[in-house]
């Protein structure tokens, strides 16, 4: 086995036929001249053994300096390859043990190029992070510097003091939104959360939601709409899906206006439960739809100036971290509907 797996390559193949060659040509040789019985046979003998000698240490020589070439050659790809050059490889169309070892440092450097690759997208990514996080916290905080100077030229004006007051409170609640959902989305990249899952029953998850956001809705005057079947249950994390369907629900409130319905409706089918959750707001610009779940985007034909885009990128995470998936559908003037398929698990 040992010996198939060294003449696997084709030039060491090569070299051993031909000597071999050389050793079966000069055996014949000697047996014509014992046989025949020539002059000086011992003469002719000696000569052929140095000529034999002389032809498979040529051989040997011309193979082992086309070896050393090729490691020089390999040598010096790798050394271009730590100077810098991603497009260094060595040359490997042969078989063979050697080409075999060209192939493994050539995977190598692929793989260290895509981790390098990886790396350099990673330290872009957390650049534009707290580039975008910069510009989402200079507003409130130019906002809340401009109340304060505002309250302090009216402190003998309580009514505008406690307007100001209120706006200070807003802004100081936007910024504690934007650094909890960073929080929470960053345990989500570093793979730290742990679901706790447990058997939940969805209806009254969905009336638990709609509480939480009636006061708002009374005073917006908008109407919230639950459907479904009260007894669908799922195995989740109660408190994570919940802080997912809030930030859905808080996006269409946020993108409807006086008059309008969020409806909220769920459904099982054999292996997932479907929940949509729709309104009649005024819909997503087309060419905003495949950005709609990007941290910290903002649509150029948005006219919400108080949102961090954290709210749907944050749902994305819980959703998914529950291996389901979640899209959106959108038309503009009629309204956006946002899926969720959440896989049901066995009890």
């Amino acid at each position: 086995m040992y010996i198939m797996k060294i003449l696997s390559n084709r030039k060491i193949k090569a070299l051993f036929y031909r000597i071999l060659l050389y050793i079966i040509g000069f055996s014949l040789l000697f047996a014509v001249v014992i046989q025949t019985g020539l002059r000086q046979g011992a003469l002719y003998i000696g000569i052929s053994v140095w000529v034999m000698g002389f032809l498979i240490t040529a051989a040997c020589y011309g193979y082992f300096k086309e070896q050393n070439e090729i490691m020089e050659n390999a040598a010096e790809q790798i050394r271009e390859y730590i100077s810098g050059s991603k497009d260094a490889r060595i040359e490997c169309y042969d078989e063979g043990e050697l080409y075999r070892l060209f192939h493994e440092v050539n995977s190598l450097v692929s793989i260290l190029n895509a981790h390098i690759e990886n790396e350099g997208k990673e330290k872009e990514f957390l650049r534009n992070t707290i580039s975008d996080i910069s510009h989402q916290l200079k507003t409130p905080l130019a906002a809340l510097n401009i109340y304060n100077g505002i309250i302090q030229g009216e402190a003998e004006n309580p009514p505008a003091v406690r307007e100001f007051t209120e706006l200070s409170e807003q802004e100081l609640e936007r910024i504690e939104t934007l650094v909890q959902n960073m929080l929470k989305i960053s345990k989500f990249d570093a793979g730290t959360i742990v679901m706790v899952k447990s058997l939940e029953n969805i209806s009254e998850m969905m009336e638990r939601i709609k509480k939480q956001f009636s006061f708002r809705i009374g005073q917006e005057e908008k109407e919230m709409i639950l459907s479904g079947d009260e007894s669908a249950e799922l195995i989740c994390d109660r408190s994570w899906l919940t802080e997912a369907l809030i930030n859905i629900v808080k996006n269409a409130l946020d993108y409807t206006e006086k008059g309008d319905s969020i409806l909220v409706e769920w459904k099982r089918t054999a292996s997932a439960l479907q929940i949509a959750v729709k309104d009649s707001g005024s819909g997503i610009h087309p060419e905003d739809l495949y950005y709609v779940f990007k941290r910290f985007y903002r649509s150029r034909y948005s006219k919400d100036t108080q949102g961090i885009g954290l709210g749907l990128p944050l749902a994305k995470s819980i959703i998914e971290a529950h291996g389901g998936n979640i899209s959106v559908d959108s038309e503009l003037g009629v309204g956006t509907t946002i899926y969720i398929n959440l896989y049901r698990e066995q009890t």
